[in-house]
């Protein structure tokens, strides 16, 4: 069994590098950290599928949720930790094996909080969310996820990226009929029609709603397209696939009726529009006394976060959330992504003093 470095969290973030944790793959580091956290005796600890929850049971006024995902996406030639000075590149340094070892160091050292805390290390994030640990989690185990407030450790830079935007993807089907290119007079090509549909998009103006002092910025895209039939035939079918991200102060029924009504315009009666997967948006919860003790006592920046995390999940559990970790979110998923050593420095130091301090 791999023994983590303790005390360093540059080398553990290294090492936790170092164990491979592909989406679905993540037996070995979930059998690495599971062995750690049984030898903390402050720390109650389960395992519910590739998932492991440890929690202390002080009977403290507060329980903090610390959340983390163990997988990563496929390396892209950076499967191995590279250490160059005070920076550390690898695949998940960014997302999220830096905030993992923060996780981690923080379980083995405070063991007196002035909060209980519940740390959750939960598999497959970076895959559909069906297969979400969390989700196998709440099924099996729902109480291990209560707390009153849950902060995630993705990548923020060490700011606090505050609830998230909701996404949904639609799949629009445009009707045309079919006929010889020679003679399209005799047809309609639904593949003509897409332009309609495509000029609203490009003309689209997001709303930038401000929400407990936070700036959203929605977005609407076109990202997939498939139609035609063969080299002569004007095409009877066309179909694009339109992402839209939502800001916190719309449910997924209103952000859905919205593209509807904005696309409808387009459409025709034997067209269709089909929402294909939705995941709600969080909303802020700055006013939680734990959330509002971090910003304050370490001086964070505190913003919107634009796309969409597992803060959504927390917050429909009615636990409010936010994301706070070290890492650039913009290197997130790219063969170059690396973590810088002050960064896990000071994230680690901001969490020690809420854990110490409390509200």
């Amino acid at each position: 069994m791999t023994t983590l470095p303790a005390g360093d969290l540059f080398a553990l973030t290294a090492a936790l590098i170092d164990i491979p944790s592909v989406s679905h793959d993540e037996q070995a580091i979930t059998a690495i950290l599971e062995a750690e956290l049984r030898t903390l005796a402050h720390l109650t600890v389960d395992r519910v599928g590739d998932n492991l929850i440890a929690r202390t049971e002080l009977g403290r006024e507060w329980r903090l949720v610390l959340g983390g995902h163990t997988d990563t996406v496929p390396p892209d030639g950076n499967e191995h930790a590279v250490i160059d000075g005070d920076r550390l590149s690898g695949v998940g340094a960014t997302d999220m094996k830096g905030g993992i070892a923060t996780m981690l160091e923080l379980a083995r050292t405070v063991t007196e909080p002035a909060v209980d805390i519940t740390y959750v290390f939960y598999a497959r994030e970076e895959v559909a969310v069906v297969h979400n640990g969390l989700r196998e989690i709440e099924e099996q185990r729902p109480e291990l996820l209560n707390g009153d407030v849950a902060l995630l450790g993705e990548p923020t830079l060490g700011a606090i990226e505050a609830g998230c935007q909701g996404t949904m993807r639609f799949e629009v089907t445009l009707v045309g009929a079919r006929s010889h290119t020679a003679r399209p007079w005799m047809g309609r090509n639904a593949i003509h029609r897409l332009g309609v549909l495509l000029a609203i998009l490009d003309t689209y103006v997001p709303r930038e709603p401000v929400i407990e002092g936070c700036a959203y910025r929605e977005a609407l895209q076109a990202v997939h397209v498939e139609g035609g039939v063969a080299g002569n035939v004007v095409p009877d079918r066309a179909m694009i696939r339109i992402n839209h991200r939502f800001a916190p102060d719309r449910t997924v029924e209103e952000a859905e009726g919205f593209v509807r009504e904005l696309l409808d315009p387009a459409l025709a009666e034997e067209d269709q529009i089909v929402v294909v997967d939705a995941s709600p948006a969080a909303l802020p919860g700055l006013a939680d006394p734990l959330l509002q003790s971090l910003v304050t006592r370490s001086g964070l920046e505190v913003r919107a976060k634009l796309g969409w995390t597992d803060v959504a999940f927390f917050s429909a559990l009615g636990v409010p959330a936010s994301n706070f970790g070290p890492g650039d979110p913009t290197m997130a998923h790219t063969a170059g992504e690396y973590v810088e050593r002050a960064w896990l420095d000071d994230t680690y130091a901001a969490l020690v003093d809420l854990l110490t301090h409390g509200v």
